[in-house]
């Protein structure tokens, strides 16, 4: 199925959603449009709302036009949207219509994991994108994972840092101290 087609399904399961009690995702993987009950516990929404101060303060200093928002992400090449937590873009991008930005000018893209797979399969999908930067915040083991580099579809580096630590995530950092884990060990 072509792209277009995906998108008019995807749209179509967006409109859906809508009506649906719950937070839903919409997205177009590599078996096509999904849409998916996004479950998650409250301190992802706090971990969210700290990334994105710290981004939004920083990228005035050194990219005035970009902002940090939550918009999907499409590449309709490689027959993909996603829906990060967070993404740089230019702020203009917001302005257009569409459900998506495209993903060529968009610097960096966030997500706070919440399964398994995020972890796994994500970050070649962001890297064939030709995303710089990707960032794995994981509450569930206090762990930060920062990608960068794409290269074939994969990111070349991998750098690991854990809750409490500064974290280089492009031209900015990263202040984690306060992002708080998920269940008894981040009471």
């Amino acid at each position: 199925m072509d792209f277009a087609k995906m998108r008019l399904l995807a749209d179509e399961l967006d409109a859906f959603a809508e009506g649906l009690e719950g937070a839903w995702r919409v997205e177009i993987g590599p078996e096509g449009p999904s849409l998916a009950l996004r479950r998650r516990p409250k301190r992802h929404a706090g971990i969210v709302r700290r990334l994105r101060e710290q981004l939004d303060g920083q990228l005035r200093a050194t990219h005035p036009e970009h902002i940090c928002a939550s918009p999907h992400i499409e590449h309709p090449a490689l027959g993909r949207m996603l829906h990060p937590d967070l993404s740089v873009v230019p702020e203009g991008a917001l302005d257009e219509d569409g459900l998506a930005v495209d993903a060529s000018p968009v610097m960096a893209s966030a997500e706070i994991a919440t399964e398994v797979e995020e972890c796994a399969a994500r970050p070649g999908v962001f890297a064939a994108m030709g995303i710089a930067h990707y960032l794995i915040v994981d509450p569930r083991t206090g762990t930060i994972e920062a990608h960068s580099d794409p290269c074939k579809g994969r990111y070349a580096r991998k750098d690991a840092y854990i809750f409490g630590d500064t974290v280089p995530f492009g031209p900015w950092l990263i202040d984690t101290a306060d992002f708080k884990r998920y269940g008894k060990a981040g009471s």
